[in-house]
């Protein structure tokens, strides 16, 4: 098997946390499922209560399978763990994988990543990642932002991370809300270098990137 074919099998990782922004972690793990990634899937206590709030789904913390039904992510290559299983695969450096994403990355998961901290599962794999020097993507939805939250992004970014903020563009003319959430789903699936017709690029036409795909 060549090195090109083992990397594509890589899982990503995926944390979703209490920030505002849920929709952009369902739409990802949509797109991941539909492009036949490995994921791993880890979700904040925040995290839970924010999909009841911005999604209007009855889930409790934990409930993986009301959860995949209403994600419509129902495949066996989506890995969850709870955020106490520090025995889970993603706690080891040893453990390749592809890259991880933090959507939406609140503040204080922020803070986490910036000093270092390892205090849930969910710390610790971007920890990892960070040591292990493998991608990070970080997805803050915030605003206003003060002075700690930039200095932790700075810190963040020096480490290694990058930092993908929930700011969609415009000048693709976006004419739903779901548009908007494309692209920056799409601005994280380039992260990935995984393939995506999410959003119209600068300088191309609809033909040539390919209508979106909404099923």
């Amino acid at each position: 098997m060549t090195r090109e074919r083992v990397e594509e099998d890589l899982p990503v990782v995926v944390g979703i946390t209490g920030a505002s922004g849920a929709v952009y972690a369902i739409r990802l793990l949509q797109e991941l499922v539909r492009l036949n990634q490995r994921v791993h899937l880890l979700i904040s206590a925040a995290a839970w209560e924010v999909l009841r709030l911005e999604m209007g789904w009855p889930v409790k913390a934990g409930d993986w399978p009301l959860f995949r039904e209403k994600a419509g992510i129902i495949s066996d290559r989506v890995s969850v763990h709870d955020l106490g299983d520090f025995s889970a695969p993603v706690a080891s450096g040893s453990y390749l994988t592809r890259a991880m994403v933090i959507v939406p990355c609140s503040m204080g998961t922020l803070a986490a990543v910036a000093t270092g901290a390892s205090d849930n599962l969910l710390e610790r794999a971007a920890d990892t990642h960070l040591k292990e020097g493998r991608p990070l993507i970080l997805v803050p939805r915030e605003t206003p932002l003060h002075l700690i939250h930039l200095e932790n992004m700075v810190r963040a970014a020096r480490a290694g991370a990058r930092i993908v903020p929930a700011m969609p563009g415009f000048y693709h003319r976006p004419e739903t809300l779901m548009d908007l959430v494309d692209f920056v789903v799409g601005k994280i699936l380039d992260q990935l270098r995984l393939p995506h017709g999410l959003f119209r690029r600068w300088g191309s036409t609809g033909e040539e990137v390919g209508e979106v795909d909404r099923t």
